[in-house]
């Protein structure tokens, strides 16, 4: 990927010369989005000397949830506030589809390095660097 710098740094992080997180994906167009029968919302709070390497693993991500069947599309909302939490959007066909997402090997790998950053920040005994809480809705109106 084009911006990575060699080395880490003091924060155990590989730097990123540039990663911004509007260019990860574009939004869900509406039309997609009009198809969907279920969303879930991921609520990501993340602490602030980890808001970098958050943005830059979706700048990176692995795409494996864009091979799931069902998956219409993702959105990641980042509010103006910077004290507030990132939003993660998707749009599922059906209910069933989502939880074959979250039930998958793929699932797992799209979230490896997050998992990752979450055991070892376990391990040495620190506060987690995000958190998270998932919502999930049905579709009543278009």
């Amino acid at each position: 990927m084009a911006g990575i710098v060699t080395g880490m740094d003091e924060r155990g992080f590989q730097p990123v010369a540039s990663c911004p997180l509007s260019e990860a994906r574009e939004a869900v167009p509406e039309a997609t989005a009009a198809q969907a029968g279920f969303v879930a919302i991921n609520t990501i709070v993340c602490q602030p000397h980890y808001v970098e390497r958050f943005e830059c693993l979706f700048c990176s991500r692995a795409r494996m949830i864009d091979k799931m069947p069902g998956f219409l599309g993702m959105n990641v909302l980042k509010c103006q506030d910077p004290v507030e939490p990132y939003l993660v959007v998707s749009f599922w066909e059906t209910e069933q589809h989502f939880h074959a997402w979250v039930g998958s090997a793929e699932f797992h790998e799209g979230h490896k390095r997050a998992f990752a950053d979450l055991r070892e920040y376990k391990e040495r005994g620190e506060q987690p660097p995000m958190s998270s809480t998932f919502k999930t809705y049905s579709v009543l109106s278009r």
